[in-house]
């Protein structure tokens, strides 16, 4: 069998870790600090004062009470741990990678945004860890700083690209899976969700107390919105009938993109505007990521964005 990274349109993700070096390196000298850093301030635990330290975190109530020195330790004080989340469903496949094109499919895109914030968390000497997820949640890594387990993130990452490892008819559930991802995960960490959510559209309450779950448990959670603005949302398609295929049921129809676009993309942009509302309410950043537009001018707008607010 013919390795499929023998194909131009596969080099790309012949080493992972190489790709995410130039994405990201690309842009960070533009950038006059960080986007990601250790977020949370709030008190976490006591440990015992150890003489000849700064007693500036001394808890004197709690000496009054004790008459025992104890330090107050803040999260401040952790490295970043950041849980990367990618949807493996059948519509995060489109377009497909035996169509001609030069854009990347939407997996991809998630594989590639995946592993240029790999690569920078690690750079900052942070931890990341890797979910990937359909029905259900198919992997899921702790989080770790260590080499090994980024060589060990990477070459997941390069698996996932591999056309034969591509799930067929496939449905998402964000909604079950971020329960339980909220639940796995240590507390306070940043998780950064790559989707397309595309099964959540007749029922977005679902996924909007799962999202609502993360950041109960204190998480920051950004949510990259993964789509194909001119063919999913916008139906630019040639004014001809085209049989359309659903992708994770594999159910058919033969229309003419014109004669539905109108109310397509009304249920659309509706249910869009709604999941990027929930967003907005409960502080989750919502980064609309149109696959048109390329990987690096996505990361470098979110990042320039970043730098500014934190």
């Amino acid at each position: 069998m013919k390795n499929s990274l023998e194909n131009p349109k596969y080099k790309k993700f012949e080493n992972m870790e190489l790709l995410a070096r130039q994405v990201v390196e690309g842009f960070l000298t533009g950038l006059h600090k960080s986007p990601f850093h250790g977020f949370s301030v709030e008190f976490a635990e006591h440990r015992i004062y150890n003489p000849g330290e700064s007693t500036k975190n001394i808890d004197w109530k709690l000496f009054a009470r004790t008459e025992k020195l104890f330090v107050k330790k803040y999260e401040e004080e952790t490295n970043l741990r950041c849980q990367l989340v990618i949807d493996q469903s059948s519509s995060m496949y489109f377009p497909s990678h035996e169509e001609e094109s030069s854009t990347l499919s939407k997996i991809d895109f998630a594989i590639q945004g995946a592993a240029s914030l790999i690569y920078l968390l690690k750079k900052q000497r942070d931890a990341a860890g890797l979910s990937i997820f359909g029905e259900k949640l198919h992997m899921h890594t702790p989080t770790k700083s260590n080499f090994a387990h980024n060589k060990f993130l990477f070459a997941q990452l390069e698996n996932l690209s591999k056309p034969e490892t591509k799930r067929i008819n496939e449905k998402s559930n964000p909604a079950k899976v971020l329960h339980e991802i909220a639940d796995k995960i240590h507390k306070r960490s940043l998780v950064v969700i790559f989707s397309d959510m595309m099964e959540n559209i007749t029922d977005p309450e679902e996924v909007f107390s799962a999202l609502q779950h993360l950041k109960h448990n204190k998480h920051e959670v950004i949510l990259f919105h993964i789509f194909d603005k001119n063919r999913e949302l916008n139906l630019d398609y040639q004014n001809r009938p085209y049989r359309f295929i659903d992708m994770e049921t594999s159910r058919e129809m033969k229309v003419n993109p014109a004669q539905i676009r109108e109310k397509y993309t009304q249920t659309l942009q509706r249910f869009y505007d709604e999941l990027r509302l929930k967003c907005l309410q409960y502080k989750i950043d919502f980064v609309p990521a149109d696959i048109n537009q390329g990987l690096e001018n996505v990361l470098l707008s979110f990042f320039h964005k970043r730098s500014k607010l934190y």
